[in-house]
């Protein structure tokens, strides 16, 4: 950190275990801050079955680094409010026939949602976290933008933030690489040999499929082509996701999943790639990081999910909905995904495809 920032309370961190909260602590301790680990305990698919290694490991290495850094350290048991916020929400949207992001919703609502308002009575003014993203403020208020390391951004995932949250949250990183941060963990000496990436749906415990079918009634139906034809059966429609290939289950392929039709329970497939491709999408619940709404029409880069290059793209108003229209045609748009608006580096907001 170059320099040190002008906060006068102290600074809770969210220490997840994995090396770059972790390293986020470090790096706040050593600029001299009042600083507190909090370890938020989520509802786990793993602690469900019996194997808790996973969660225990989590919290054992946070605690560790505290130790470590020398800190104080608090569990908070968030199990309950995680469940409800985030896991029944992405079951919810599953048995819609959607692909939710439930990390962008644990974000707003539990990481830099609940965990500000419990926290609150620890006298902290901020809480950090070990996320890749800046935040600037300027004379209209906080700005979001793009991490140092844009290999491992995470600002997509931050689109839901507002104006209240961003003047509590600091990033430590924001100008950090991932390589960076693993030879500042070296440094301070912090107990990660062998670092493993975050699993993409923290909670759950096997795969989604596995996970989706313990949890969602099965519902069998037809896999269908674009004039109706019965080509199959499958075992539920949140099996699949838009533009999946492997494991539609039948041969005479390959199939690409093109739609999901939730009220005759029927999927739809394509042998032809270029069906997949789109050049406008719809919106709902969107979120600007200013607090203000735009004027209409809006120049964009849009990204439509996290792996992808963001897309330019032109966001209009009609009849109270928001319908963002690309340059060139995008493969796989799909419902429940986030879309995210940025300008530059800056992340100006997002909303969920429909």
């Amino acid at each position: 950190m170059s320099k040190k920032p002008a906060l006068k309370n102290r600074i809770i961190v969210a220490m997840s275990g994995g090396v770059d909260s972790s390293v986020a602590a470090a790096l706040l301790k050593r600029a001299g801050f009042d600083v507190v680990g909090i370890h938020m305990k989520f509802w786990s698919e793993s602690e469900k079955t019996g194997n808790k290694c996973c969660t225990m490991e989590s919290e054992k290495r946070a605690r560790l680094v505290a130790k470590k850094i020398g800190i104080p350290f608090y569990v908070l048991n968030m199990e309950k409010e995680f469940k409800k916020a985030v896991v029944d929400y992405f079951l919810k949207e599953n048995r819609l026939g959607n692909t939710p992001n439930p990390c962008v919703v644990c974000n707003k609502e539990i990481k830099f949602g609940l965990l500000l308002k419990k926290t609150m009575g620890l006298g902290a003014g901020h809480i950090a976290t070990g996320h890749y993203a800046k935040i600037k403020k300027g004379k209209d208020g906080f700005k979001l933008f793009m991490g140092g390391d844009k290999a491992k951004d995470q600002s997509y995932f931050l689109w839901k933030l507002d104006q209240k949250t961003l003047s509590r949250v600091i990033f430590p990183l924001a100008y950090y690489t991932k390589s960076q941060v693993l030879e500042l963990a070296k440094e301070f000496g912090l107990p990660f040999k062998n670092v493993e990436e975050s699993m993409e749906i923290c909670f759950v415990g096997d795969t989604v499929e596995n996970f989706l079918k313990k949890y969602l009634k099965t519902k069998p139906g037809n896999i269908v082509d674009k004039s109706g034809k019965v080509l199959g059966k499958h075992e539920g429609l949140y099996n699949y996701t838009i533009g999946q290939r492997k494991g539609i289950g039948f041969s005479g392929g390959p199939f690409y999943v093109l739609e999901k039709d939730v009220r005759k329970n029927n999927l739809i497939v394509t042998k032809d790639e270029k069906d997949l491709l789109k050049e406008e999408l719809s919106t709902k619940g969107i979120n600007w990081i200013s607090g203000q709404e735009p004027k209409f029409p809006i120049k964009v880069l849009a990204k439509i999910r996290y792996r992808t290059a963001g897309a330019q793209a032109t966001i209009k108003k009609e009849k109270g909905k928001m319908k963002v229209i690309f340059s060139k045609p995008q493969r796989a748009i799909t419902p429940g995904q986030s879309v995210v608006f940025y300008k530059g580096q800056e992340l100006l907001g997002g909303a969920i495809i429909i």
